[in-house]
C-alpha cells in the first residue's frame, strides 16, 4: 500500500504509531497479539473522532504504518489498511472511551505486562518508593469489570481516569494517555519500570523506606510538562534510531 494515499500528517502519525508498537516488545511490554496503542491524527480536518488501531491478529513486531486500521469512535472501519483483519472489540471499548472524553489526548496505551498486572492486584496500588513511581503520584484506579466488551463500562472508566494521564486497571493492567505518541510511550515505559521496581522491592522482603509526602509532591511537580519539559519528545528521535538500527520495516 502506497503512503501517497494518505496526507503527510496521517502518514507521519502512522509511522510513529507503528514505531511505538515495534518498541513495546523490545522493552518487554507486549502481550502476543493482544493490547493496543491508539493515536489520533493531529490537526487533520474532520478527524477529531478518528483513531488508528492495530489489526487484531498481528503481533506488535509485525505492525507497519500501512497495516494500521482507521476507525471512528463508534467502531466503524474507515480505512482497513493493508490487511483484511478487524480491530479487537475490547481495545475499541477502552481506547475509544478515553479519546472521546479527553480531547487533550493524542495517544492511549494499554498493557498486560507481568509486573503491571502484579501491581494491579496489590491493594495499595503503586507505591511512591522510587523517583520513577513519584512521577505518577496522581495515578488513578479502575475496578475490574471482566473483559472490557460492555459499552456501559466506558463511563465508569473515563470517570475514574479523570484528568490524570495514568491509570491502573485493577486485576488487569496499566493504561496511559498522552498528548502525543512520543509522550505516551515514554510514560508507559517509566510506569512499567516503576512497577518492576516495586515488585522487586516487595519480593525481597526488606523494610521499605518511604520518602516524605513533601518530597513526593516536589518530585511529581518536576515531571509536569510545563515545569521542565514534556518528557518523551526529546527521547523520541533516539527511540526511532534504536528501531532503525534493528529493523526499519515499520515505516512501510
Amino acid at each position: 500500500m502506497s503512503q501517497h494515499r494518505y496526507s503527510d500528517i496521517e502518514w507521519q502519525t502512522r509511522v510513529d504509531l507503528a514505531a511505538a508498537y515495534r518498541l513495546m516488545p523490545l522493552f518487554g511490554m507486549s502481550d502476543l497479539i493482544y493490547n493496543h496503542i491508539t493515536a489520533r491524527i493531529p490537526g487533520a480536518p474532520g478527524s477529531e473522532d478518528e483513531i488508528l488501531i492495530n489489526p487484531y491478529g498481528w503481533m506488535y513486531e509485525e505492525i507497519t504504518a500501512s497495516s494500521l486500521i482507521k476507525i471512528n469512535l463508534q467502531g466503524e472501519v474507515l480505512d482497513p489498511g493493508c490487511t483484511d483483519l478487524a480491530p479487537n472489540r475490547a481495545g475499541y471499548v477502552i481506547h475509544s472511551a478515553v479519546h472521546a472524553h479527553r480531547h487533550d489526548v493524542g495517544c492511549v496505551i494499554h498493557t498486560h505486562t507481568r509486573c503491571g498486572m502484579a501491581v494491579s492486584c496489590m491493594k495499595q496500588g503503586l507505591l511512591p518508593i522510587t523517583q520513577t513511581a513519584m512521577r505518577f503520584a496522581d495515578i488513578t484506579y479502575h475496578d475490574y469489570e471482566s473483559v472490557a466488551i460492555d459499552m456501559d463500562e466506558q463511563q465508569r472508566l473515563v470517570a475514574d481516569l479523570g484528568a490524570s494521564n495514568s491509570m491502573i486497571l485493577r486485576n488487569h493492567g496499566l493504561l496511559v494517555a498522552g498528548p502525543s505518541i512520543a509522550e505516551a510511550f515514554n510514560a508507559m515505559y517509566w510506569l512499567e519500570m516503576a512497577c518492576r521496581a516495586q515488585v522487586d522491592v516487595m519480593a525481597c522482603g526488606a523494610e521499605i523506606n518511604y520518602p516524605s509526602q513533601a518530597i513526593v509532591d516536589k518530585t511529581f511537580n518536576l515531571y509536569q510538562p510545563h515545569v521542565r519539559r514534556p518528557f518523551g519528545l526529546m527521547e523520541w528521535p533516539a527511540m526511532l534510531r534504536y528501531l532503525d538500527r534493528r529493523d526499519a520495516s515499520y515505516k512501510t
